[in-house]
């Protein structure tokens, strides 16, 4: 999603993460600047972690039903480059939540009247979906499915 955005809307030719290609030009996705590649072991960012909002109007706290903060479980070690976050925003890419550092950005949209459902998270939401409970981002991928199915509908027997 960041990839795509950096390469299509920003005009970034070659930009990508730094796990897929090291020498990239333009580093959207890098490793945790606290990540050593010497050191064996502890260099995921894993477990439960508090998300703060920071954009009280947006998708995200509408399918979570709250603008305060959530907590999310983790598994990663490669984030979103903040050095390209204004030019990202100029082009109406949207940080929504944060950790409670801010220095990492935790989820990302393009507003509703944009793309009916252009939503990214750092965490795992499949972490803490059950059955009967689907994590919110899921659940607002469905309904928005669903209720976008209806005007595309392919006739199959004309």
């Amino acid at each position: 999603m960041v990839i795509e955005f950096a390469q299509n809307i920003l005009k970034l030719e070659h930009a990508n993460s730094t796990e897929i290609d090291p020498d990239t030009p333009y580093p959207v996705i890098i490793e945790m600047p606290e990540f050593n590649p010497l050191q064996k072991g502890g260099t995921m960012r894993l477990g439960l972690r508090k998300t703060l909002f920071t954009s009280p109007q947006c998708h995200a706290t509408t399918l979570y039903g709250t603008s305060e903060f959530i907590f999310e479980r983790h598994r990663h070690r490669f984030e979103f480059n903040v050095k390209y976050k204004k030019q990202f925003e100029e082009k109406g890419f949207r940080f929504v939540a944060q950790d409670e550092t801010g220095t990492r950005m935790e989820i990302v949209e393009l507003p509703v009247d944009v793309h009916p459902y252009f939503i990214g998270v750092q965490y795992h939401p499949e972490f803490l979906s059950r059955p009967l409970s689907p994590s919110p981002v899921f659940k607002g991928l469905v309904q928005s499915s669903i209720s976008h199915s209806s005007s595309r509908q392919i006739k199959h027997n004309e």
